[in-house]
């Protein structure tokens, strides 16, 4: 676990709702395989937003896993930066805090945040903004998120907020309407 030594807390929060999470996914069959149609709904969050990265992510007690992954390609000309992969640990990237929070979180520039600023994904990847909501399917588990980042400070305020959670919403319909 990473802390934050200037507030002697944990970076990544204590997750209580990881073994309910955990069950009500074997249930529907997600979080350990892509899912091709995340995919596409990770296409459509990076069209939507015009970020580069765009994720459907659902977190265990040790890693979180992209189901849906897309990243755009890169500009010619443009530096290798690393890129994100279908797994990666908990204590990485901001998910964490949205599922355990169970409310959207938009980081217009990460590194306006202590806590969030000394994030590995910041060094690793180059993550400067972000942008997520939570998937709460109906039995009122939270799933994992959908998000978006980008490695340019993003101004997403109220319109990339109310963006997120709508196609949070959309895409908790659709996972509904995989278990049918």
């Amino acid at each position: 676990m990473i802390y934050d030594f200037s507030g002697h807390h944990p970076l990544t929060p204590t997750d209580p709702e990881v073994g309910g999470r955990m069950r009500r996914l074997t249930e529907l069959g997600l979080g350990e395989q892509p899912v091709p149609e995340f995919d596409e709904f990770a296409r459509k969050l990076s069209e939507v937003t015009r970020a580069p990265y765009a994720m459907v992510n659902f977190i265990s007690e040790d890693r979180q896993y992209f189901a849906g992954l897309h990243v755009a390609a890169a500009p010619s000309g443009a530096a290798a930066t690393a890129q994100p992969g279908r797994v990666m640990d908990r204590d990485h990237g901001y998910c964490p805090h949205v599922v355990v929070r169970r409310k959207a979180l938009v980081l217009d520039d990460v590194c306006d945040y202590p806590r969030f600023a000394g994030n590995p994904v910041v060094d690793e990847i180059g993550i400067r903004s972000y942008l997520g909501a939570p998937l709460i399917d109906r039995t009122g588990t939270a799933l994992g998120t959908i998000c978006v980042v980008d490695v340019e400070p993003r101004p997403w305020g109220r319109p990339g907020l109310e963006t997120i959670k709508s196609l949070a919403a959309e895409l908790i319909n659709q996972i509904h309407s995989r278990e049918r």
